[in-house]
């Protein structure tokens, strides 16, 4: 397995096979780009005394198994609140844009939200997988623990999910990376039609998070909503080990499988 889900070549990322997604072999999961693009996004004009708070991403296109450069904007700046704006290009086109609000964090004195205990990765199942699977992807990249539900399962689902590797090769797991390889996993383990049958493909993902997750291990309690109109939304309850720490929304385009 590679050591990670993408390489740094100057100022290029190159993905590894781990990137690969379920719905083409020549295109990667949302999670990884996604993840990278927010490292950039964080990293611009950075502030020790800010976070990024909501980060939404629009998926232009496929995004291919080939090099990746990002760039990154502060779009307005101010002493509580920035906006911050950028992109991941592909030979020069552009296939993922994003655009992230940071607000200053500062010890208030307000009440803290009630703790949420919930059941631990140690207590879930391991996947099923709901078709056969590139023998190496997304999918091997990541440990998987299901509490309520599973791949092979319609409806609504809890799963926790931790990386097996490195975002970018030789640099440390950051916790906003965390959040973001896992959120756009959301209407993948809670689909509510049969993938032999129907594609449901997000074009978008919008994350909120009111505080950074601790630990390694990422959870997503989500539900997916499909219409006879073709369109849907997917909806996660994104926590770590301590309780939630945000939410994840994705749309989703429907459409009839032409055989099946």
């Amino acid at each position: 397995m590679a050591e990670a889900f993408f390489l740094r070549d100057g100022n290029s990322f190159v993905p590894t096979e781990l990137t690969r997604g379920p719905w083409d072999p020549k295109a990667q999961h949302g999670g990884p780009p996604a993840a990278l693009l927010a490292s950039a996004l964080e990293g611009c004009e950075r502030r020790e005394d800010m976070m990024m708070v909501r980060m939404t991403f629009e998926i232009l296109k496929p995004i291919p198994l080939v090099p990746l450069t990002a760039s990154a904007k502060l779009q307005r700046g101010g002493r509580s609140v920035h906006l911050v704006a950028g992109t991941l290009s592909a030979g020069g086109e552009e296939v993922l844009r994003a655009q992230a609000v940071r607000i200053r964090v500062t010890d208030i004195d307000v009440p803290e939200p009630p703790s949420t205990q919930l059941a631990g990765p140690e207590a879930g199942n391991a996947p099923r997988y709901f078709r056969p699977v590139n023998e190496t992807g997304y999918h091997t990249a990541m440990e998987v623990s299901f509490i309520r539900g599973n791949f092979d399962e319609l409806g609504p689902a809890m799963v926790w999910m931790r990386m097996r590797v490195p975002l970018i090769a030789g640099e440390p797991i950051t916790p906003l990376s965390r959040a973001l390889v896992a959120a756009d996993s959301g209407n993948g383990v809670s689909s509510s039609l049969e993938y032999r049958r129907f594609i449901f493909v997000n074009p978008d993902l919008t994350v909120y998070l009111h505080r950074y997750p601790v630990g390694e291990w990422i959870c997503l309690e989500a539900e997916t909503t499909a219409t006879r109109r073709g369109v849907g939304l997917a909806v996660s309850t994104i926590s770590d080990l301590h309780g939630p720490v945000g939410r994840g929304l994705q749309s989703l385009f429907i459409g009839a499988r032409s055989s099946q």
